[in-house]
């Protein structure tokens, strides 16, 4: 398995609210790990939101006696929201600071993924497809009828969030479990990407045949050079490339 992460603040923004993580090597019982958090909220509570999701989803994983990746994943979910509210709670210039998370591991031909708010996790198998689905204004919009994906793609209101980890006592993630075959390959992002970049032209990058490092930095460098609204993050998992 080869990995490559990298997270860029962007062209328009002081501070990078977004966080990574990722190891190809086991993480408590999961055999790899991999984490996108994007932060939200004034005075660094974002940057601190995200930093924090991460590291308690790794904690947890690694000292837990649990092997079920679902449960291992959500109970780490649980805990990071859990402690993100006690922290707003502690600190005034804190208050209402949130984060989406996904949460990738791959467990021998099959990948198990949570997400929490509009960082995503796409496959490539020739074509791409999002796999995760956005916890966002305009993607309930979409599923209701009201607009169209191409209407969502450019709609005012698409930055709005309807699930984050901080915005409740309780958090819901999704999940998704999905075979993986020869030549697939997975990429994370938060949304910094998404909407400097499309989905074509992402696709396009993927399949070059450069290493899973130049598809990332490519990708951030697309993004920029786009004008790079806000912070960039991206994990590239080639699965069955060696090391």
């Amino acid at each position: 398995m080869k990995a490559y992460a990298v997270t860029d603040v962007g062209q328009k923004r002081k501070i990078n609210q977004d966080s990574v993580y990722f190891t190809t090597e086991p993480v408590g019982n999961l055999p790899n790990l991999f984490i996108v958090a994007d932060g939200m909220g004034g005075h660094n509570a974002g940057d601190f939101a995200s930093r924090y999701a991460v590291n308690v989803v790794r904690k947890s994983i690694e000292s837990s006696m649990e092997s079920n990746p679902v449960k291992l994943i959500s109970e780490g979910i649980r805990l990071a929201n859990e402690g993100i509210l006690k922290e707003s709670e502690k600190h005034v210039e804190m208050r209402g600071m949130g984060t989406t998370i996904v949460v990738t591991t791959i467990i021998g031909e099959y990948a198990y993924t949570a997400n929490v708010g509009d960082s995503r996790l796409y496959l490539y198998d020739g074509e791409l497809s999002q796999v995760t689905k956005d916890h966002s204004l305009v993607e309930e919009m979409v599923r209701l009828g009201e607009i169209s994906e191409d209407d969502a793609k450019n709609h005012p209101d698409r930055n709005i969030i309807t699930r984050a980890l901080g915005a409740a006592a309780a958090v819901d993630p999704d999940f998704f479990d999905y075979r993986l075959h020869p030549g697939d390959i997975l990429l994370m992002c938060s949304d910094g990407l998404t909407n400097m970049v499309d989905d074509d032209d992402i696709r396009q990058v993927i399949e070059q045949a450069i290493s899973v490092k130049e598809k990332a930095e490519t990708l951030v460098g697309t993004a920029n050079d786009n004008g790079g609204k806000d912070n960039i993050a991206v994990i590239i998992i080639a699965p069955d490339e060696e090391e």
